[in-house]
């Protein structure tokens, strides 16, 4: 679990507009993902979940049952296919908070598909679908 939240920390995280029609705006859960060629199925026994407004988001953590916990927050900008993100929070320790990361993005639907390469080398492809 502490793996894929630091993951989903250093995600890819994210979005909104910036010179495109698209947006991240909404509530997204995370419905799985690749990290450094490895895929991983969606969270077991919690939710993680992100709030994108037109320029911030906001990460929780829901464990069945519980409340929503944020582990991580920032901004984020669009341009192109890419996203700049840079997390301004986060409750575990974070060597990210400062650093823009930046991602390639594909919106099918209700999809959202982030690809990017960490500041610690680890390759990350990340699927989110947004709620309704």
């Amino acid at each position: 679990m502490k793996s894929l939240i630091a993951a989903s920390i250093l995600f890819v995280a994210i979005i909104s507009a910036c010179n495109s029609s698209q947006s991240f705006k909404g509530k997204w859960n995370y419905a799985g993902g690749i990290y450094n060629g490895k895929k991983e199925g969606s969270t077991q026994g919690y939710l993680l979940k992100r709030t994108y407004t037109d320029k911030d988001f906001e990460a929780f953590m829901i464990e069945d049952g519980g409340e929503p916990q944020k582990y991580q927050a920032g901004n984020y900008k669009l341009e192109g296919d890419s996203c700049t993100e840079t997390e301004t929070f986060s409750t575990q320790p974070s060597t990210l908070t400062g650093v823009n990361v930046n991602y390639s993005y594909q919106l099918k639907n209700d999809s959202l598909i982030l690809r990017g390469k960490l500041p610690t080398g680890m390759q990350v492809e990340e699927y989110w679908i947004k709620e309704k």
